[in-house]
């Protein structure tokens, strides 16, 4: 009960200044942002599990649903910290962040997402989100160094930036190796009995990447909340727990808005619930024909991947990881069983995102910096 009245009462002192204002704004369009990572990515988890018709289209999304929700847990008593959401927050200098460019850059990554949704192209939320907000600190900062000083953290952003392309190859070399394991170890057994048990078994591979979905993306949205709040805490109120030389800000942020994982979390479960039906069918037919057999290899690695980058704190796109993983189980069988004319539209939109996104996000901070 105590947590509630604490939290009421921030929100009361928040809502009492015009920046206050602005800081509500920027969550609720970045809870937005989240609902719309899930229906835009949930083909990311289901795509397999439809195409081979272990679930129906509804029965899919919610098991994706209840897995993302679940990672919340998962990250908070299992893992024990939000390595993801800390990179995200840090991404940009604290130096040249505002909440106009948090604004910003949530307002084009949320332009982005629902452009390339509508298209069904399966472009990546997470690089849309880390583009947007660059490239809004970039046009606040009016350069990419002041002073001396990088207005981008390299060192938080590089890596993002390398797994653009380590992420789905990451994938694609685990895909190979567990499906060309299980194919020997199945090698002389009766095929409708294997049928059957990777039917069940995609059930289990699903909800693993689910876990691993959740985990990874709904950490972003709340890394870009977390940014906003600090900035608000540093710079508006002057909070003296934020202030305090060596504080870990990020780690005050999650312990003070402890609603705010709970709510990325549970956002990006309700977005899934909504489903992504364009993208379902590009995912599960359009790349390489999959089967049970091969959806259990492709999700299993997808998740393992999401899994090792989310425990080195780097944050990757779900749609590269189980892209690569479904490329992967298509090399298996030979390399003209990957359409490789649609593999090479999707690469293109992976390396697009960042940019476009980053120049979308300029724009809309000159706008935002003329009105406000």
């Amino acid at each position: 009960m105590e947590f509630f009245t604490e939290t009421l009462s921030s929100l009361n002192n928040i809502l009492s200044n015009q920046s206050g204002i602005l800081l509500i704004i920027i969550i609720i369009l970045a809870l937005g942002f989240d609902y719309i990572n899930g229906f835009h990515d949930a083909a990311n988890s289901i795509a397999t599990i439809v195409t081979t018709r272990v679930l129906t289209p509804f029965q899919a999304v919610l098991w994706a649903a209840v897995f993302n929700f679940a990672a919340y847990f998962i990250s908070l008593y299992i893992i024990g910290e939000f390595k993801i959401g800390n990179t995200i927050a840090k991404s940009v200098n604290e130096s040249f962040i505002s909440l106009e460019v948090i604004f910003a850059g949530l307002i084009a990554a949320i332009i982005w997402n629902l452009l390339t949704w509508k298209l069904g192209i399966p472009s990546s939320s997470s690089h849309t989100l880390i583009g947007g907000f660059i490239g809004a600190a970039l046009a606040h900062a009016g350069g990419f160094t002041i002073d001396g000083v990088d207005v981008i953290v390299y060192s938080k952003v590089i890596p993002i930036f390398l797994f653009i392309f380590g992420a789905p190859f990451l994938g694609m070399i685990l895909a190979y190796f567990i499906t060309v394991a299980i194919m020997w170890i199945c090698r002389n057994q009766n095929h409708y009995k294997c049928e059957k048990w990777f039917k069940r078994l995609q059930l289990v591979s699903s909800a693993m990447f689910s876990l691993g979905h959740g985990g990874n993306d709904a950490q972003k949205v709340m890394g870009i909340i977390g940014a906003a709040v600090i900035y608000y805490h540093i710079h508006v109120d002057m909070d003296p727990e934020y202030l305090a030389q060596g504080v870990d800000t990020f780690k005050v942020f999650v312990e003070h808005w402890w609603w705010v994982p709970l709510a990325s979390f549970l956002f990006i479960g309700l977005g899934t619930l909504s489903g992504g039906w364009k993208i379902v069918k590009t995912m599960g037919s359009k790349i390489t024909k999959v089967t049970p057999l091969e959806g259990v290899a492709a999700e299993t690695a997808g998740a393992v991947a999401l899994y090792v980058t989310e425990h080195l704190g780097i944050p990757v796109s779900t749609t590269h990881t189980i892209t690569g993983s479904i490329i992967g189980v298509g090399v298996t069988k030979r390399l003209s069983a990957v359409r490789w004319g649609v593999t090479i539209n999707l690469l293109w939109a992976w390396i697009l995102t960042i940019p476009v996104s980053a120049v979308m996000a300029m724009m809309v901070y000159y706008i935002i910096s003329l009105v406000l």
